[in-house]
């Protein structure tokens, strides 16, 4: 069924091909499983038969910070957004127990497509880059146009005060699993509670919104679906917008950043034209701020500092933890470059 032993998975995959032939009547030959890398938390695999090619993504097996790795708010979201104009896996079942794979998770169909992981998105024209782009950013304000409400969404998050809540969580996140002292991060955990806007609107956030989530269409310059829905919440959408902006204020060594390309050259447009294509589609009226883009950089760095923490425990997922864990200084102080030019 798989070339990993269940000691090396963690689970059996025997019970598990049962269970799925159980579950999706029709699947045919033995179960083939593949895990899919790249990622920092939630396990992922392609789950393969003959005449059907699934992904199957679950907790990770370690222990886990109270409300990190849900899964189930992973399924519950894309299952709203299906009726919606953004372009999402179809999921087949959540399953919560912990009896087939020892941990909750999903099933969804898989898709064919591109994901790069890199925001210069290798291997295509500049005209086409440049199409993808604005396509990352029409997605990204379709999601925000979605009336979560009418979606049946309106428990997923706490609308409203929405920045003092995350920088609240995040702070104390950063606190409860530093492994080192970082003087940048304490200074804008000063900084953003007395620079919060006045704006206090609400929609979903997908929360980890970047080109690596992203799958494109096999040979179309489209987006065809966005991944990875784990850090999603009710929230403010310029705090998305700023996040997905984050790669023109960093390097292509710093997580895929852009700063130093000649955008031009590659079809990649500026920031102010990316978020030009987003708030042609945006019903947003507040314009984005350097609050935004210190709160986005903020965040991804005790992200990251959790990822160092979960390495020196010995319970990262993904084998590069270590050394991905090393960025959350390097984006405190790309913060700190905002805060201080002001």
């Amino acid at each position: 069924m798989t070339s990993s032993t269940p000691d090396r998975l963690g689970f059996d995959p025997a019970r598990l091909q049962a269970f799925l032939q159980q579950k999706l009547p029709g699947l045919r030959g033995d179960m083939r499983l593949q895990r899919i890398g790249g990622g920092q938390s939630n396990p992922t695999f392609f789950v393969s038969f003959d005449n059907r090619k699934l992904v199957l993504r679950k907790q990770p097996g370690a222990d886990i910070l109270p409300g990190a790795h849900a899964v189930d708010r992973e399924a519950r979201i894309m299952q709203a957004l299906a009726q919606t104009d953004v372009p999402v896996p179809t999921v087949l079942f959540f399953h919560g127990e912990r009896d087939i794979v020892g941990t909750p998770f999903y099933v969804m169909d898989c898709l064919e497509g591109r994901v790069f992981e890199s925001y210069e998105l290798p291997g295509v024209t500049p005209a086409e880059r440049r199409q993808m782009y604005r396509s990352m950013a029409e997605t990204l304000a379709r999601l925000h146009n979605v009336d979560f409400a009418g979606i049946g969404l309106a428990d997923y998050g706490k609308p409203g005060n929405y920045f003092s809540r995350q920088i609240g969580r995040w702070g104390k996140q950063w606190r409860d699993t530093k492994v080192k002292e970082d003087a940048a991060l304490e200074r804008l955990l000063e900084w953003l509670p007395a620079n919060i806007p006045a704006s206090d609107e609400s929609s979903i956030a997908h929360g980890d919104y970047r080109a690596g989530n992203l799958m494109f269409h096999p040979t179309e310059p489209r987006v065809i679906a966005v991944l990875d829905w784990e850090l999603s919440t009710l929230g403010h959408p310029l705090a998305d917008l700023a996040y997905h902006c984050i790669a023109w204020h960093t390097r292509p060594d710093e997580y895929y950043g852009l700063r130093g390309i000649d955008l031009a050259a590659q079809g990649i447009p500026s920031e102010a034209e990316h978020i030009a294509d987003y708030f042609r589609v945006s019903r947003r009226q507040e314009p984005i701020a350097d609050f935004h883009f210190v709160f986005a950089l903020f965040r991804i760095a005790v992200i990251f500092e959790g990822i160092a923490a979960r390495a020196k425990q010995g319970i990262a997922v993904a084998d590069n933890a270590e050394q991905v864990g090393r960025l959350g200084a390097v984006f405190s102080q790309r913060a700190m470059e905002i805060v201080e030019r002001r």
